[in-house]
């Protein structure tokens, strides 16, 4: 019979939200995608992010998503 080991407990950096500082790329909107690509990083608004995500999705390292928050303010 083997034995399987506890995990061990790995704190995470906290994700970085985005903020009103951060604004879109293509029309200067409020950010609430952040897009990682091997490249560097593309901000988008939730318009833009949606608009694009098929074409960048493929090759996106990360898609890092706070559209949700927009839902909060309704």
């Amino acid at each position: 019979m083997s034995q399987i080991a506890p995990r061990s407990t790995v704190e995470l950096e906290p994700r970085h939200q985005l903020t009103a500082e951060d604004r879109c790329d293509s029309c200067g909107a409020q950010a609430y995608i952040k897009v990682t690509m091997a490249s560097g990083e593309l901000l988008f608004c939730a318009h833009h992010g949606n608009r694009f995500k098929d074409k960048l999705s493929s090759s996106a390292l990360e898609w890092h998503d706070e559209s949700a928050r927009l839902a909060e303010h309704v």
